[in-house]
């Protein structure tokens, strides 16, 4: 067991936040738009296909990003990837924030997807390989919490920018420039993954890391491993994956990775106005209560670490699928009935998700695969992921019009029915595994 290594928790840590700046990128894109949707629809005059469209064309960006940090990162190395994202996310928020038109500012924001799609299988997928596993999940979990904070710290400023006029937006996103270089500094001092760095034959560096993370004795034991994971793998292609013995994890991944994103919540976050309008809400009242749903979310989120490795990953799991379904039965009725007190049970929601499918997710989906496909599974997980984000946020201002704002909300209480019912017959529990060991736990499932 890991317990008996001393680590340099220090050195861990650091390393895992600084990788985890990818997540704030992520956050802060994901929680922009809901602050400058308002103005750049009275700016474009959105209609609800535009407005679907100008919020899920991040997952569109987010799907290529994927597919790319696969490539990048088993050629060149994770911290490379990583690099590379911050560099994209870097151009498109300044080039969101002066474009002249929706096109341009959709396009813009199709390629800050790219940059967040690939910190999104990155920057989970390095801290995974860092970590001890007695640790891994709380250390993946920083990934989350940046994500979070990123929600949090750009609600309180698209709530301070709020009397800026219908140009508030163009502040709104283009400050997503000072994160990603800051991001871009930090990954400059990143070591590069010890597994990628044997599988590259760079044993000697891969040693000294190892060193670094948990003395002579950690070392060995984690570069053996390592190095028989990947031997008796198969070839790190994306043909692999439909191997009978790696497809069953890489079924779970991506049934993991769609739960997520389906189960709705993330409507809540990017059309919070359009949701809050509909029971009378004002656009200050919109505006305060993505703070509060940012507030909610961080805490939640500090709890979810505290527990990862303590309550497992499997249970924490089904705890926020029959939550969610539960809360929003009560939304959806009091929303029809467009009563203020519908947004106590979607905050309530926003502190489940939070808990558990928000984080949770990110860390199964970063351990479950075997070293030698890691990248290349992470990759399919995530673009999964992202597909059903940008199904989700598409089609919610369009049934919010034709059906109602309560509608959506049963379909999604259905949804976490479904994936409860899935984890519960399908996800192993992951909690003190090695990555090594993981292999034993998924493979021939």
């Amino acid at each position: 067991m890991d317990h008996q290594y001393k680590f340099n928790n220090k050195y861990i840590v650091g390393i895992s936040f600084i990788s985890a700046l990818g997540g704030y990128l992520f956050g802060f894109d994901f929680a922009v738009i809901a602050g400058a949707l308002p103005f750049l629809k009275e700016q474009f005059h959105f209609n609800d296909i535009q407005e679907g469209l100008a919020t899920a064309t991040l997952a569109l960006g987010c799907i290529v990003g994927c597919a790319l940090a696969a490539s990048i990162s088993d050629k060149h190395g994770r911290r490379k990837g990583l690099m590379l994202s911050a560099v994209i996310f870097l151009i498109s928020s300044l080039a969101m924030a002066i474009g002249n038109s929706s096109a341009a500012f959709i396009i813009a924001r199709f390629f800050a997807g790219i940059g967040v799609g690939m910190a999104s299988v990155l920057s989970p997928m390095y801290i995974a390989e860092i970590a001890p596993a007695n640790m891994r999940g709380r250390l993946v979990a920083i990934n989350q919490m940046t994500v979070v904070i990123g929600i949090f710290i750009t609600n309180l400023v698209n709530y301070s920018l709020r009397d800026q006029g219908v140009d508030a937006w163009r502040w709104m996103v283009g400050l997503g420039a000072i994160p990603s270089f800051l991001f871009l500094i930090g990954v400059l001092f990143l070591p590069e993954s010890p597994h990628w760095l044997i599988n590259n034959n760079k044993i000697e560096k891969a040693k000294a890391i190892l060193l670094k993370i948990g003395g002579v004795e950690y070392a060995a034991k984690t570069q053996e491993a390592i190095k028989s994971s990947l031997t008796s793998s198969a070839k790190a292609t994306f043909s692999a994956l439909k191997n009978k013995a790696i497809l069953p994890a890489v079924i779970v991944g991506i049934g993991l990775a769609v739960f997520q994103q389906l189960c709705g919540i993330n409507v809540v976050f990017n059309y919070t106005a359009t949701i809050f309008e509909s029971v009378g809400f004002n656009q200050d009242d919109q505006l305060r209560q993505m703070v509060f749903i940012g507030l909610i979310n961080m805490v939640c989120t500090a709890i979810a670490m505290w527990q990862v490795d303590k309550s497992g990953r499997k249970p924490l799991m089904l705890f926020g699928a029959a939550g969610l379904a539960i809360l929003y039965v009560f939304s959806a009725t009091l929303l029809k009935q467009q009563s203020a007190t519908a947004s106590w049970p979607l905050l309530a929601a926003i502190g489940i998700y939070a808990m558990t499918l928000a984080p949770v997710t990110w860390v199964l989906i970063s351990e479950i695969f075997p070293n030698k496909v890691r990248g290349k599974a992470t990759s399919v997980a995530i673009i999964a992921l992202w597909i059903s984000y940008a199904l989700l946020t598409f089609t919610f201002p369009i049934l919010a019009k034709r059906m109602g704002t309560y509608t959506p909300f049963y379909i999604y209480a259905v949804i976490c029915v479904i994936g409860f019912v899935f984890i519960k017959v399908k996800v192993r529990e992951t909690k003190g595994k090695s990555l090594e060991e993981m292999d034993n736990i998924f493979l021939g499932h």
